[in-house]
């Protein structure tokens, strides 16, 4: 008898502390839905997974987002071994509710409500049919995949879907606590989250409430659309302004910080990928080319701009494989206004720096001018006119031979091959700029 009732309180002890470990991992969706949400969600699950816990819960309070994000929150929730439980706490608009329906089991708060799903471009308008017609899919089958009615989830999304009894053409459905019950959109009416858990029976089950980490922060603040914009402009202006001064200095250097963050933040969150990286890199190259190689502006500054447009652009839409068409729309949108930015952030920069106290730390107060007395220790001023020939390749720097001597030109703007005719037009302080001419003029 001591010997059975030894071996009950082992087995007691053992199944007590084993029961501890089916925690119930608690995520929070709230606000507008973005790229950075899909790998925090990733990461909790690959926790909770790893400490042997039994459920995913998430509660739910959103009016939705991107619809790419609410995809890949949908395949990860589909991958997973846990018991997925998504608690609608207020609303699951739009992508919440695609998100919700991904969930093996549904619990909703009185008055909150579930629908409205139909996709929009970044104006607000209904997106084309080809866009609805996806994500009408995308809803449909979700709903289907976990014993719910695909035919309500698809008038969710495109109001000529019409479910007799519940909604009429024209109209999206949007479901009620009460009417996601009685259509079993929804498993559990409860007024809190402790009482939709005691519903479940994981009441007395370890709560663990998860938290986006600081580098989840940093990533989801620098891809929101504003922060995103404006490292780009950032960027842009930065290489600007470095193509426009000689050498490498600040302006490029804070331009290729702020690009790097920009696809470093797009990389982690798998908006670009490895194409966009390239296309970022070879730009660069060839900016860094344009400016330490072959000075001046020329094909290999406007390519490597064309690259980094390319990079930026094809970063902005994400993943191939969902794009809609409103998308291709909202990532030329967001690129035109980071290029206004740009263009008008120049404009101001070039018109008022020079002007500011930094600016005249840096250079000096004022002009030297010729007629004021200031002269140059050789009078380049009698070069004027002159012809000669270049010794060596114009770009746009080199030598030139004239009359018998020698001496540093500069090209008035195209490259100039070596022992070509050339006149010298003017001054420019130290500089003698000169221009191709043709064979006949050199000898007049």
């Amino acid at each position: 008898m001591k010997t059975i009732v030894r071996y009950l309180w082992i087995s007691i002890l053992i199944f007590v502390p084993l029961q501890g470990f089916a925690q119930v991992y608690h995520v929070e969706i709230s606000g507008t839905i973005d790229m950075g949400l899909p790998p925090y969600i990733e990461r909790v699950i690959r926790e909770a997974e790893a400490a042997g816990a039994s459920t995913l819960l998430l509660e739910v309070n959103t009016f939705g987002g991107r619809v790419d994000a609410a995809t890949q929150i949908k395949d990860i929730l589909f991958n997973t071994k846990l018991n997925t439980v998504a608690f609608i706490n207020k609303r699951a608009i739009s992508a919440g509710a695609l998100i919700s329906l991904s969930c093996k089991t549904i619990g909703m708060t009185p008055g909150s409500s579930i629908g409205a799903a139909t996709v929009v471009d970044q104006g607000g308008k209904k997106a084309p049919e080809k866009a609805i017609s996806y994500f009408r899919a995308e809803m449909g089958a979700t709903a289907e995949r976990n014993g719910r009615n695909r035919q309500i989830a698809e008038g969710m999304v495109d109001e000529d879907v019409v479910v007799e009894g519940l909604s009429e053409k024209g109209k999206l459905i949007t479901l009620t606590a009460k009417d996601a019950i009685q259509w079993k959109m929804a498993d559990y009416i409860a007024p809190d989250l402790p009482a939709f858990l005691d519903s479940l029976g994981l009441a007395d089950k370890e709560i663990i409430y998860t938290k986006v980490n600081w580098a989840e922060k940093v990533v989801r603040f620098l891809t929101g659309p504003i922060i995103s914009s404006a490292l780009i402009s950032l960027g842009l202006l930065g290489l600007f302004f470095e193509i426009k001064s000689p050498g490498w200095g600040l302006p490029g250097t804070v331009g290729l910080i702020s690009l790097a963050l920009f696809f470093g933040s797009h990389y982690i969150i798998s908006l670009a990928n490895s194409l966009e990286i390239l296309l970022f890199v070879a730009g660069v190259i060839l900016m860094l080319v344009e400016v330490f190689v072959i000075p001046g502006f020329g094909v290999a500054g406007i390519a490597g701009i064309v690259l980094l447009m390319a990079g930026i652009y094809f970063s902005l839409l994400g993943a191939w494989d969902n794009l809609t068409l409103p998308d291709f729309g909202a990532a030329a949108l967001q690129l035109a206004g980071a290029l206004t930015v740009t263009f008008v952030g120049g404009a101001v920069l070039a018109k008022f720096f020079p002007k500011t106290t930094i600016w005249k730390k840096l250079s000096l107060g004022q002009e030297e001018r010729p007629e004021e007395g200031y002269r140059v220790n050789v009078d380049y001023e009698q070069y004027i006119g002159k012809t000669g020939r270049t010794v060596s390749p114009l770009r746009p720097s080199g030598v030139g031979l004239f009359d018998d001597q020698r001496l540093d030109i500069v090209s008035e703007g195209d490259f100039i091959e070596a022992d070509r005719p050339v006149q010298i037009i003017r001054v420019e302080g130290y500089r003698l700029l000169v221009r191709e001419i043709s064979p006949e003029d050199e000898n007049t």
